[in-house]
Parts: structure tokens; C-alpha cells; sequence
């Protein structure tokens, strides 16, 4: 098994540090900027998918195998780590896990931890092929679909904007918090109340053809990953928010909508 450690925060840049003062036994740490996301490209958010080879490159250094269970994890339930998982499972990788509760609930099992650099690894061998999850672009969120915007509900409203240029959501989107899928203790919540929550959004309906965006393309993931738990293939807009105020022509809408109080 190959462990990944994605602790990463909206800015921060502790994430190393806090792996170094511990994590799991043999994890290897996964810079969200340096490998999840391509910097390079201009047109894509703030948080682009990364460059294929490169991507393969940095994974395979990690050593990640093609076939070799993967479990990805946090310090944020998940919010983090679903973006590797999303990115693995896009790129082909069919064994890739999320730890439900991420460190903290292995601490606060009494799991054994390790510090330091972390441990020198084998390269692995995976391959990556994208195109194995879907991705919407912006046409496809003005089509009718259901989308589901996971970003906090003050930021949906549009009440508050930290990070990009222009505040709300995406006309007709329906708020979806990525963190209202954890319950107080930071692991998720059971999977009826989770049905119960997406049947309420519509996500769940026959035939729904769902797309989840949230800042710039990682929380997003969670939504995606819990939809794929419930039976639902959901489409991410990687470059989310930070991408659709990139174009002054695309519609925004403020205030509350559907889903909003959820």
C-alpha cells in the first residue's frame, strides 16, 4: 500500500512542517501546488490540473504503482486529500482511498506515527492516462445540469470573497458544502445522511447529471468523492470559481439559492 499525506489549508504553507512533526508510518508527503496542481498554465484557475507527464513523474517518485492500493489523506477530513484522489482515479489508477477522519482520527486511535523528512521510497511504475472522470467546462454548467457549488455558504451568497476577484456562484448552482459532508468528530457522516443531503439537492435523482465546482477545483473533489460513494459518477470543473470569474462575460448571481441552508 502506498500512503500519500496532502495536509494542505486555503493560505498556508505549514504543510511539510506539519507532516514533519508527524504523520503516518511510511506516508510521503504530496505538495498540493508542486504536483496536484500546474502552475504553468494561465488559463485555467488558480489550481490547474497538472501536466500529465509531469504529474506521472512526481506520482511514480512518490511511488505510486499501477497496481497498488493508494490511501490518500489530510488534516481536513478529506477536503484536501480528495483532490489526489480525484486526480489518481481521473488518470486511470482504479485502487485509490481516502482515510475517513484523516490524521487526527489515527491519532486519535492511538495509531503509531513517525517524523522527519519521511522515508525514501521505491519509484513506482503508474502510467497515467487522463479521461477516466468526467470534467465540465463553464458551457456545461449553463446547461441545465445540476451543479453543486462546495464552497462555504457565505462565500456561495457571495457575502464574503478571500481569494478571488468577484463574489457569488454560478447562476442556478445549489450550495453544497464539501464540510457538511463531516460530521463534529471530522469523519463522514453516515451514508443515510448523506443520501438524505444529495437527494435534497437533486443530485440523486435518475438520470441527474451532475458537475461540482468550488474555489479552484480541491474541495470540489469531496463532493465528488462522497457523490461516487452514494452511486453517482459526478463531473468536476477543475478550475471552479477562480476560472469562471476569469471571463467578465460569464453570468454571477449573489444572495440565496438552491440548496443554500442545507
Amino acid at each position: 500500500m502506498t500512503l500519500l499525506d496532502v495536509r494542505w489549508r486555503l493560505g498556508a504553507t505549514d504543510g511539510f512542517d506539519r507532516y514533519a512533526a508527524g504523520h503516518l508510518p511510511g506516508a510521503s508527503y504530496v505538495d498540493m501546488d508542486a504536483v496536484l496542481a500546474d502552475h504553468a498554465v494561465v488559463d485555467g484557475g488558480r489550481h490547474p490540473l497538472p501536466d500529465v507527464d509531469l504529474f506521472g513523474a512526481a506520482v511514480r517518485a512518490l511511488g505510486v504503482r499501477r497496481d497498488t492500493p493508494v490511501v490518500c489523506y489530510d488534516a481536513a477530513g478529506g477536503t484536501s486529500a480528495a483532490r489526489a484522489w480525484w486526480l489518481l482515479r481521473h488518470h486511470g489508477h482504479e485502487r485509490v482511498a481516502v482515510l475517513d477522519g484523516g490524521y487526527p482520527a489515527w491519532v486519535a486511535a492511538g495509531h503509531e506515527v513517525e517524523t522527519g523528512p519521511g522515508p525514501e521510497v521505491e519509484p513506482g511504475d503508474f502510467e497515467p492516462v487522463p479521461g477516466a472522470m468526467p470534467t465540465a467546462s463553464p458551457a456545461d454548467l449553463l446547461d441545465g445540469r445540476v451543479v453543486l457549488d462546495a464552497r462555504p455558504q457565505e462565500r456561495y451568497r457571495g457575502e464574503v470573497e478571500p481569494v478571488d476577484p468577484v463574489a457569488g456562484h454560478v447562476p442556478g448552482a445549489r450550495s453544497a458544502p464539501a464540510v457538511a459532508n463531516l460530521g463534529e468528530d471530522g469523519l463522514l457522516r453516515p451514508d443515510e445522511e448523506l443520501r438524505a443531503r444529495y437527494a435534497g439537492l437533486g443530485a440523486l435523482e435518475e438520470g441527474a447529471d451532475v458537475a461540482v465546482y468550488c474555489g479552484s477545483g480541491i474541495t470540489a473533489a469531496h463532493d465528488v468523492l462522497v457523490l461516487e460513494q452514494l452511486g453517482v459518477r459526478a463531473a468536476l470543473y477543475p478550475g471552479s470559481w477562480s476560472h469562471w470569474v476569469s471571463d467578465p462575460s460569464r453570468p454571477v448571481e449573489t444572495g440565496p439559492g438552491p440548496g443554500d441552508a442545507r
